[in-house]
């Protein structure tokens, strides 16, 4: 295994290399993201929910681990006004993360892309340099395409991580706007 990645980079073109060092970066950075976020995100949505049970169940008072309860200790009247901003503040914080694994869903596949196409005029340029045969030119396209296939793989999960995340925000955001309306409607 050892001899084929080291063959794999002694053939390679600088750029390809530095395309897949980058996309490996990537690859760990938006792990990073994804997993630190999803389970802060579950864990603030198992919050978010008690309290919402609570005030089903008739509790006067929110949730002290609630978001919106430090919101409401600003005033004692809830008011719609610090609802809503609790509310925009939440949607902020709920959201991190989640521009960072667009970016990565939308470019790595370009970045990918541009190491092929690297790697093929490197191949290119051997093969005039050469008396090409067909082999040459199959090695070289076939260590180029690794580069995309990699750029192809991080942006898979970029992708995936970034609906999942997505779909965690929203949920607590709903459980939030829920609460925000129970507690309106009992001060009417």
């Amino acid at each position: 295994m050892f001899n084929i990645l080291l063959d794999f980079y002694l053939i390679s073109h600088p750029v390809t290399i530095g395309v897949l060092v980058l996309l490996a970066i990537y690859f760990i950075a938006l792990n990073w993201v994804f997993f630190y976020r999803y389970f802060s995100l579950n864990a603030w949505l198992d919050i978010e929910n008690n309290s919402f049970k609570n005030l089903l169940l008739g509790s006067a008072n929110l949730n002290s681990k609630s978001y919106l309860f430090k919101f409401l200790q600003i005033n004692d009247n809830a008011k719609k006004e610090v609802l809503d901003l609790g509310m925009l503040s939440a949607t902020k914080e709920a959201t991190k993360g989640l521009a960072l694994l667009s970016i990565f869903a939308s470019t790595t596949p370009f970045i990918g892309l541009f190491g092929t196409v690297v790697s093929i005029l490197d191949t290119f340029t051997h093969i005039g340099q050469t008396t090409g045969s067909m082999a040459t030119i199959a090695n070289g396209v076939s260590d180029a395409l690794i580069a995309t296939a990699a750029g192809i793989f991080v942006a898979i999960f970029a992708y995936t991580y970034h609906q999942m995340l997505k779909r965690k925000s929203f949920d607590v955001i709903n459980f939030l706007q829920m609460q925000s309306d129970a507690i309106l409607s009992r001060k009417e």
